[in-house]
């Protein structure tokens, strides 16, 4: 952890040098390193909290020695995470409040990640300690909508805000629910086609003493092992990632505001895509006023609610950010005093087209709608980027988190659902539809839980194979699964609420 805590310092301090931003005051960089500790510490939680599901197999089978599972499960949540899209990573960002997420350098965007992060780190470990197989990611979206209706009973005295993206919202939770149930039963069809097609006896027993299982389900047990401990990091580890490029965007802007990566070459086709939206945008619009279009672009971007005036202003503000873009030719040249600003912009522009896009009245033509949507990725490639060194000190922060606390869990997993031992086949069968699951998620950019899936695949199994359930446990576990977004809602919202009377 200690190790992952200098790395970033280094990475900052090398990057915030190398845009060439001025020096700043000492108090915004120490409220960076504490928010920077407590992203990675959320990290460290989910590692041995979630991971842990994926090891309770090959342990109960005796396919590996436990520490060997888990430095091994380890290792392969890191490379997980070093090969993620990014994709689930701005997807939880867009739950958040739109003016915290562009104001979140302020005093209320500092309480927003304090509040959500520990909110989501004491519900984790609580239920660690109870070792109740409870979803990290679960955790996590609560505490974003604990935020988000947080911020708008302290906004009703002061004005209009946004709250929660209950759109997105509902997409990812239909995601969270989904998920369990079709671990569960996935996995029960896959134990009873295996009991079709593989009918060798040693497949569905479970080991004797100590003796590891034939040497082909041992080789199937550590790839499913592995396979669900890849896809784990590609999936869980992305959410930390996104809370820290906020946090470091707000603190310091020049260097991670805008991708800066983006080769000059990008410039000409970005601009050119640029013109022909907001020519096509202006076209089709019947309210031509004028005036800055920030004003109407931010409140569809909060209420949802579509104007006439808002084609005719984000075809204004793609003007503007091309007109930025094309004065100083590259994003590496944007003077520092603009950054923040375009960004802002370029972040205002992207939710408004992904809203307009499911607008029920509208009805874009293909063309004009590829148009909008190509814009779009052009300007998420300038705003929603991963530097390689957040990846690596998630992936430290993961990995390291997997390799201590994962006995709690793994005992419920692998004695406490099923009556009976678990069988190799139970297992395999498990982990597959585990892994498959969070692959597709990671795909389509939606978060599901590791625990979820798998602890609820090991229960499908026991129950296709007759073998029955501890009902107590499944109690408990149904009650975590229940109880895990409202106590997170709770945690989040009140420390949001107190957090931002204190900062």
């Amino acid at each position: 952890m200690l190790g992952a805590l200098g790395f970033i310092a280094y990475s900052v301090y090398s990057d915030v040098i190398g845009s060439g931003a001025r020096a700043t005051a000492v108090a915004p960089f120490v409220m960076l390193g504490i928010a920077l500790l407590v992203a990675l510490a959320f990290e460290f939680v989910n590692g041995f909290h979630d991971t842990a599901n994926a090891v309770a197999t090959v342990i109960y089978t005796n396919s590996m020695p436990a520490q060997t599972a888990v430095v091994w499960s380890g290792i392969f949540n890191l490379l997980g995470v070093l090969t993620s899209s990014g994709a689930v990573a701005f997807g939880i960002i867009a739950l958040l409040p739109v003016e915290l997420i562009l104001q979140v350098g302020s005093n209320t965007g500092f309480a927003m990640v304090f509040a959500l992060l520990i909110g989501a780190i004491l519900w984790n470990v609580g239920t660690w300690y109870l070792g109740l197989p409870a979803s990290s990611s679960h955790t996590l979206i609560g505490s974003i909508i604990g935020v988000g209706l947080a911020n708008q009973i302290i906004a009703a005295k002061t004005g209009a805000a946004s709250g929660v993206d209950w759109v997105q919202a509902e997409k990812v939770g239909y995601s969270l629910l989904l998920s369990p149930l079709i671990g569960f039963g996935a996995a029960a069809l896959l134990l009873l086609v295996l009991k079709v097609v593989a009918r060798g006896p040693t497949l569905y027993q479970g080991p004797e003493g100590g003796t590891p299982p034939p040497r082909w389900i041992r080789a199937t047990l550590i790839m499913t092992c592995t396979a669900v401990s890849f896809a784990h990091g590609s999936n869980d580890g992305q959410k930390g990632m996104g809370l820290i490029m906020l946090i470091l965007i707000g603190v310091v802007p020049t260097a991670y505001a805008l991708n800066r990566a983006m080769p000059d070459t990008a410039v000409p086709s970005f601009l050119r895509t640029s013109a022909y939206a907001a020519q096509m945008l202006e076209n089709g619009a019947t309210d031509h006023s004028s005036g800055d279009p920030r004003p109407v672009i931010r409140a569809y971007v909060q209420t949802h609610r579509l104007q006439t005036s808002v084609a005719p202003a984000l075809a204004e503000l793609t003007r503007e950010i091309s007109g930025y873009v094309e004065q100083h030719g590259s994003l590496r040249l944007l003077p520092a005093d603009a950054v923040q600003n375009v960004r802002n912009d370029m972040y205002l522009a992207s939710e408004t087209i992904r809203l307009l896009n499911r607008e029920p009245a509208l009805k874009f033509a293909k063309a004009d709608a590829d148009l909008l949507s190509l814009y779009k990725r052009e300007l998420d490639a300038a705003t929603k980027f991963l530097p390689v060194w957040v990846k690596v000190a998630v992936a430290i922060a993961l990995g390291l988190g997997t390799m201590v606390g994962w006995k709690r869990i793994v005992i419920t997993v692998g004695e406490k659902i099923g009556k009976s031992h678990l069988t190799y086949a139970q297992g395999a069968s498990a982990e597959v539809v585990a892994a498959s699951t969070i692959a597709a998620a990671d795909a389509f950019g939606l978060p599901v839980s590791t625990t979820q899936v798998l602890s609820s695949g090991v229960a499908g199994t026991m129950a296709a194979d007759g073998s029955g359930l501890q009902m107590r446990t499944v109690r408990n576990m149904l009650l975590a699964w229940v109880l895990t977004l409202p106590m997170a809602i709770l945690l989040s919202g009140t420390l949001y609420i107190l957090f931002v009377s204190f900062l």
